[in-house]
C-alpha cells in the first residue's frame, strides 16, 4: 500500500500556485462552502463525496453519501460513473474504498494525517511475528482463524485473507463469531480488544479463555499454557474515543437523569457494556434512537459528532452525550472544509492529490477476506428469512 501525493503538480510550484493548501486555510467558511459546491456541480457524477458518521457537520453538508466505513465503500463502488471517490473519513476507510472500488476509480483522502489510532496499534509486521510465535509453540496445530475488525490496515486484511481468516464489522461480529466458533478451535482477533471481548462474552466464552496479546512482549505476555487453553486471543488495541468511557460515567448519568437509557458502542470496555441498557454498532445506535418513542431519554456512548447530529434530527427525544468531554475523534476532525475544497478543486484542474492506492497483491488477499465476510453475512441473512 502507498499513499500517493502528486507533489509535481501540486505544491511544488511557487507561492502563487492557486492550489496551495495554505490559501484555503485563509478562506472564510462561506467562501469554502461556495467553492466546494461550485466544483461539485462542475464535476457532477464524476465525483462522489463520502462522509463518515463521525465527520463534522460542515463536511457532512457536502457529502453525497453518509454512513459507516464499509457501507460507504460499497455504495461508492456502485457509483460506476464516479471516477473519483473523495472519502471524508480516515486512512483505513480510504484503503477499503480502493480495495472494493472499480478499477477506474481513484480514492482521495483530503488530509493524509487523518489516521486511526486503533488501526495503528496493530502493524502487519507485529501480526506476522505473533502468528510465527504461535506456530513455534504449536498453537497453530489447532485450527486458528485470524479475524480483523474493519478498522485495520489493508495489509492486515490481506494477512487474514492469506490465512483463512475474515474481516468483520461491529454490525456483523456476532454472526461471524457464531460461524467461526463452530468451524475453528480458536480465533485471534485484532486490533480492538474490546469489540472482541464483548462479542466473545455474548457466546459465553469465559474470561480465562480470552487472553490479551501485547505485541511488545514475548508470547504477547502470556504463558504457552494460557495460549493453548485460550479460545479467543485478543490483540491489545482499542479505540481512543470509546476506550475512554468508564463505568462511573454510566452511574453518574443515571443518577443525574432519571429514566435515561444508556446506549453504547461495543468498542467500549466490557465493564461499560455490561452495565449499559443496550450496545451495538453505529447503525444500531442510529436505528435505536430513530425508532424510540417520543419523549424517551438516551445517553449515548459514542463519537460526539454523531450524537450531536442525532440531537438535531430527533428533537422530540432527550439525547445526551455519555461523557461530553471525552468523545471527539480528533483524527477524523482533521478532515475540514479547507482540505475538502483543496482536494476537489485540484480534481477539477486535473490534479490527483492524496490518492490512496493499495498495491495489487495486498488488494487481492484483502478482498478475499472481505468477500468471506460478505458471503457469510448473506448466508446468515438468508437463514433469517
Amino acid at each position: 500500500m502507498t499513499a500517493v501525493l502528486d507533489k509535481e503538480r501540486v505544491g511544488a510550484e511557487d507561492v502563487n500556485n492557486a492550489f496551495l493548501l495554505e490559501n484555503y486555510l485563509r478562506m472564510t467558511d462561506a467562501e469554502l462552502a461556495r467553492r466546494i459546491e461550485k466544483v461539485r456541480k462542475e464535476l457532477g457524477s464524476r465525483v462522489v463525496v463520502l462522509g463518515h458518521h463521525y465527520q463534522r457537520d460542515d463536511v457532512i453538508a457536502h457529502a453525497d453519501l453518509t454512513g459507516d466505513s464499509y457501507q460507504l465503500s460499497v455504495m461508492a463502488a456502485q457509483r460506476k460513473d464516479a471516477e473519483f471517490i473523495v472519502f471524508c473519513g480516515v486512512h483505513f476507510m480510504a484503503e477499503s474504498a480502493d480495495i472494493l472500488g472499480q478499477p477506474h476509480q481513484k480514492v482521495i483522502l483530503p488530509d493524509l494525517g487523518a489516521g486511526c489510532s486503533m488501526a495503528d496499534m496493530a502493524t502487519v509486521e507485529q501480526v506476522e511475528d505473533a502468528w510465527e510465535q504461535l506456530k513455534e509453540i504449536g498453537v497453530l496445530k489447532s485450527k486458528v482463524a485470524p479475524i480483523t475488525y474493519m478498522n485495520s490496515s489493508a495489509a492486515i486484511k490481506a494477512f487474514c485473507g492469506k490465512n483463512g481468516g475474515v474481516v468483520c464489522t461491529s454490525s456483523n461480529a456476532v454472526p461471524l463469531f457464531d460461524i467461526y466458533l463452530k468451524e475453528f478451535d480458536k480465533m485471534m482477533f485484532f486490533p480492538d480488544q474490546h469489540l472482541g471481548r464483548n462479542t466473545g462474552a455474548k457466546f459465553g466464552i469465559a474470561p480465562e479463555q480470552m487472553v490479551l496479546w501485547n505485541p511488545f512482549e514475548e508470547l504477547g505476555g502470556n504463558t504457552e499454557e494460557e495460549l493453548h487453553n485460550a479460545k479467543l486471543i485478543l490483540w491489545r488495541g482499542h479505540c481512543s474515543v470509546h476506550g475512554r468511557f468508564k463505568p462511573w460515567h454510566v452511574d453518574k448519568i443515571r443518577k443525574d437523569i432519571p429514566d435515561v437509557k444508556v446506549l453504547v458502542h461495543p468498542e467500549c470496555m466490557r465493564e461499560v457494556v455490561d452495565i449499559s441498557d443496550l450496545n451495538g454498532s453505529t447503525s444500531f445506535i442510529i436505528n435505536t434512537v430513530a425508532n424510540a418513542p417520543s419523549g424517551t431519554k438516551w445517553a449515548i456512548g459514542t463519537e460526539l459528532n454523531l450524537v450531536l447530529r442525532l440531537q438535531k434530527q430527533f428533537p422530540d427525544k432527550e439525547i445526551h452525550l455519555l461523557a461530553p468531554d471525552l468523545c471527539m475523534c480528533a483524527t477524523m476532525y482533521r478532515i475540514a472544509p479547507p482540505n475538502l475544497a483543496w482536494a476537489m478543486e485540484n480534481i477539477a484542474a486535473g490534479n490527483v492529490v492524496n490518492q490512496i492506492k493499495v498495491d495489487d497483491e495486498t488488494k487481492h488477499f484483502a478482498l478475499i477476506a472481505l468477500e468471506r465476510m460478505i458471503n457469510f453475512t448473506e448466508q446468515n441473512q438468508e437463514k433469517k428469512n
